[in-house]
């Protein structure tokens, strides 16, 4: 996957760690297990085109969380912008 500029992005997480850098954009969501205004952070990402052609013949879009401890996540699939 590429990372996308995700739109009304509020800033940019992992450069001055060495990592390409994430743009991210904060909001806050009511959920379940959260509450009311529980703060997130959202980012965007594209698949390549080998990518696309393994999620339409059936592909799982797989999470990798790096470390030990899993913090509450979802996916989900964006609005349609043009480029």
């Amino acid at each position: 996957m590429l990372i996308a500029r995700i739109p009304n992005a509020t800033r940019v997480i992992g450069k001055s760690q060495g990592y390409l850098g994430l743009p991210l954009r904060d909001e806050v969501r009511n959920t379940t297990v959260g509450g009311e205004q529980t703060p997130c952070m959202v980012t965007a990402w594209e698949p390549t085109p080998e990518e696309l052609d393994r999620l339409n013949a059936g592909a799982s879009v797989y999470l990798v969380i790096v470390g030990t401890q899993h913090p509450p996540c979802l996916l989900e699939v964006g609005e349609i912008h043009v480029s």
